[in-house]
């Protein structure tokens, strides 16, 4: 059980680390523009070296913007009871704390690939036809590794729980 634990541990802070940093950089789009190179993110737009704010309030990046948050803070949160499952001391019987875990990370996957499903379809089908040379970077890509590492955090949480209740289950006979 505790094997699951600590590889749902470190999905987990890799998981969350890398939403952090895809959430926080502006590097999830680059195109040329006026023959310079460009790049944007969630938060900012760059041209060459100066970079702007988006001030804009457009649907389809709030929502992204929303969703990234909210998936750190259900990864945070599923560290915090992955970390509090360690204990050996059960203080709900009817709430498992790697499942509880499980749950967070799951959720946490899920809202990631809202974000990305979104910023996706919004990107290719009118940014792409708007900016002639252009390609997703390096922030978009940690947020699908940061979606896979969120989902395998709560599927070894989900081995745990299972673990513990299949051992619970054989000593009550």
């Amino acid at each position: 059980m505790y094997s699951f634990m600590g590889g749902g541990l470190f999905c987990a802070w890799v998981g969350t680390i890398l939403l952090v940093v895809a959430t926080a950089t502006d590097h999830w789009m680059q195109y040329r523009l006026s023959g310079a190179f460009a790049h944007q993110g969630l938060w900012r737009y760059c041209l060459g070296t100066k970079c702007y704010l988006q001030t804009e309030s457009i649907a389809y990046w709030n929502a992204t913007r929303a969703f990234m948050i909210l998936s750190s803070l259900c990864a945070t949160s599923g560290i915090i009871m992955g970390i509090v499952a360690f204990a050996q001391q059960p203080t709900f019987t009817r709430l498992s704390r790697p499942f509880s875990a499980g749950i967070m990370f799951f959720a946490s996957t899920f809202f990631v690939l809202l974000a990305l499903a979104i910023y996706t379809g919004v990107t290719v089908s009118f940014l792409g036809r708007r900016f002639g040379d252009w390609r997703f970077s390096w922030s978009y890509i940690l947020g699908w590794v940061a979606l896979l590492m969120t989902f395998f955090a709560g599927i070894f949480y989900m081995c745990a729980y299972r673990m513990h209740e299949c051992r619970r289950l054989s000593t009550a006979r």
